[in-house]
C-alpha cells in the first residue's frame, strides 16, 4: 500500500478491498499487527500531543477514516474515491469474510456483543471482553489485564476488534500488543455500536460530504461538541502552517 505523510502520520492510501486483502495476508504472514482507523482527531492529537504520539507508535498501519483526510491525500496524488471508514469496514469485512478466520471482540456492552453475534451469525466469534477501560488502557479492576491477554493467546483469534474509543483503545494496544502472540488488531471504536444498531450513524449524503462529525455532534452534543471543534480547528491550523512554511511535518515534530 502506498503511504503518504500527513501532519507527521504515515497514512495508507488504500481502499476497502485492498485493506481487506492485506489483513488476510497479515494473518498468513504471522505475528501481531495493529491497524488504526484514523480520523482528524487522531491525526491532530498525534501532531499536537507528544504523549499521544508515543502511545500510538505501536500501530503498524494508519488508515484514513475521514473524508477530510481523503481530500488531503488526493491533493498529494493519492487518487482515492472514498475513505476507509471503521464502521463500514467492519461491516463489509464481517459480511464478506465470514468464512475466513476467527474473531475476538474487545469493548462494547454485553448487549452490543449479542447484537453483533446475531447480525453476523455466520462469523466465528471465539471470545470477547465487554467491561470498562480507562484512559490509561486498564480494564475494569475486577478483571486482571493478563486474564484477557491470556485468553486472546489461548483462543488465538485471527482478528481482534477493539471498540473502546480514543484514547482508551490506543492505550490498551500500547500496553498489550507485545504480549499478544499473533493476529491483526483493529482499533475501530464507534464501529461496535453502529453495527450493533445501538447508535445511529450519519446518512450517506453527509458522509460523502465529510459531515459525519456534524451528525455526531447533533447526536451527542455534550460529549462531542468541544472535542470536534478543538481538533477540527487544530487540523486546519496545522495543515495551513505546514503549507505556508512548506515544512516537512516530520521535521516539525522534531522541533
Amino acid at each position: 500500500m502506498k503511504v503518504i505523510d500527513v501532519l507527521g502520520t504515515p497514512l495508507a492510501a488504500t481502499t476497502y478491498d485492498e485493506l481487506t486483502d492485506h489483513c488476510h495476508d497479515l494473518v498468513q504472514k504471522g505475528g501481531t499487527w495493529a491497524i488504526n482507523f484514523t480520523n482528524t482527531q487522531v491525526l491532530t492529537m498525534r501532531r499536537h500531543q507528544p504523549w499521544f504520539r508515543a502511545l500510538t507508535e505501536s500501530f503498524d498501519i494508519f488508515v484514513p477514516d475521514g473524508m477530510p483526510l481523503i481530500w488531503t491525500l488526493n491533493r498529494r496524488g493519492a487518487g482515492l474515491d472514498d475513505r476507509v471508514y471503521g464502521p463500514t469496514f467492519m461491516r463489509k469485512f464481517l459480511e464478506t469474510g465470514a468464512a475466513h478466520g476467527t474473531h475476538y471482540l474487545l469493548g462494547g456492552s454485553e448487549e452490543c456483543a449479542h447484537r453483533l453475534h446475531d447480525r453476523f451469525a455466520d462469523v466465528s466469534f471465539v471470545g470477547g471482553f465487554h467491561g470498562r477501560c480507562n484512559a490509561e488502557g486498564e480494564l475494569d479492576a475486577k478483571f486482571s489485564p493478563e486474564t484477557v491477554v491470556d485468553e486472546i493467546n489461548r483462543l488465538s483469534p485471527d482478528f481482534v476488534w477493539i471498540g473502546l474509543g480514543t484514547p482508551k483503545q490506543d492505550a490498551w494496544i500500547h500496553r498489550h500488543k507485545a504480549a499478544i502472540r499473533r493476529g491483526v488488531i483493529l482499533a475501530v471504536g464507534f464501529a461496535f455500536d453502529v453495527n450493533a444498531g445501538i447508535k445511529h450513524d450519519a446518512p450517506a449524503w453527509m458522509q460523502r460530504r465529510g459531515l459525519t462529525w456534524v451528525f455526531r455532534i447533533l447526536s451527542e452534543p455534550r460529549r462531542l461538541l468541544l472535542r470536534y471543534l478543538r481538533y477540527n480547528t487544530l487540523f486546519l491550523f496545522y495543515l495551513g502552517k505546514d503549507a505556508l512554511t512548506r515544512r516537512d511535518p516530520a521535521q516539525a515534530l522534531r522541533d
